[in-house]
């Protein structure tokens, strides 16, 4: 296991230069001039010449990439040209807001998805696999947006059991969370049909293998069948669904936050591109491609643990 984590994490700092380089070139390659697509066609020359040498557009282009990532490895990821603020102050308090609005959304997910699965697999045509494939089906066809629209009208305006957005910090964490319960199953429950789908089409899969058939022959209780050997590799192709679904909630992030009004880092991007904010929108990709990394990392050690035989490939 230690030899299959080692080359994994060498290839982490390889793939985010590669990242930050791509972010940095698809920038920089813009058509027309930065500066006077950052400061408007009406903007003075003093404006426009500060603006030109805030983003160093007098510099060669491999010059000012060797100068910001100097910058990214010391932390510093430039400063905001609409706000006057560095850029990863501004990054780091978003994501007190998108990190936990994230996980709590996966949580949600999961806690649906898998028992639903699981059910849904173990009685096969069945009442509930087919009110769990109806529902998966239907889960999966309504975008973020219109589920959040939908459980803002119910649950906060006409039943008034959840606010309907804002939120109020983490000095109040009770009600911080309560702030976080709409956007999250907003999230969340198009990537709980997702889940619950794949997790009955894993396990009912492995259920039909001859190994299984094998344990139930030699008097295993069902539960153990069950649970020691079906779950264990049926998890696998979750697991990586279950990885690609929190990055797809860091994506619906971006409209979920600015429709339940969340100071996030989708508030935070979609203002840096209203401003035309460079800095800080190069800034805010770079944190969200390497939280994708990390992610990735993290899937891959997952498959190591559920199955040993990936460690040494």
């Amino acid at each position: 296991m230690g030899s299959y984590f080692l080359r994994k994490l060498i290839t982490l700092p390889l793939t985010i230069l590669l990242i930050a380089f791509s972010i940095f070139a698809l920038l920089s390659l813009l058509p027309g001039d930065l500066a006077r697509l950052v400061v408007g066609p009406e903007a003075s020359p003093e404006a426009y010449q500060a603006v030109r040498e805030k983003l160093q557009l007098d510099l060669p282009w491999p010059v000012r990439f060797g100068r910001w990532l100097f910058g990214l490895l010391r932390g510093d990821l430039g400063e905001s040209l609409s706000r006057g603020l560095p850029v990863g102050a501004l990054v780091g308090s978003s994501l007190t807001v998108t990190l936990p609005l994230a996980l709590l959304a996966s949580v949600i997910a999961l806690v649906i998805a898998l028992p639903l699965g699981t059910l849904a697999a173990t009685h096969p045509g069945g009442l509930v696999d087919l009110a769990t494939v109806g529902a998966a089906q239907l889960g999966m066809a309504v975008p973020e947006f219109w589920l959040g629209i939908l459980l803002m009208g119910f649950l906060a305006i006409w039943v008034q059991a959840f606010p309907a957005g804002g939120f109020p910090g983490w000095e109040r964490p009770g009600a911080a969370l309560v702030h976080l319960v709409l956007p999250a199953l907003a999230l969340a429950l198009p990537r709980a049909a997702y889940l619950a789908r794949m997790t009955r089409a894993s396990l009912a899969d492995v259920l039909a293998a001859p190994y299984i058939r094998t344990a139930r022959g030699k008097g295993l209780r069902e539960a153990s069948v069950l649970g020691r050997h079906a779950l264990r590799n049926a998890l696998i192709p979750v697991v990586t669904a279950a990885g690609l679904s929190l990055g797809h909630l860091l994506a619906g992030a971006l409209v979920v936050e600015n429709l339940f009004y969340l100071p996030g880092l989708g508030r935070l991007a979609l203002a840096a591109v209203r401003a035309r904010d460079l800095p800080l929108l190069s800034g805010a990709g770079l944190v969200v491609a390497g939280m994708m990394v990390l992610l990735n990392l993290v899937v891959d050690l997952a498959y190591g643990a559920l199955d040993p035989r990936i460690r040494y490939r």
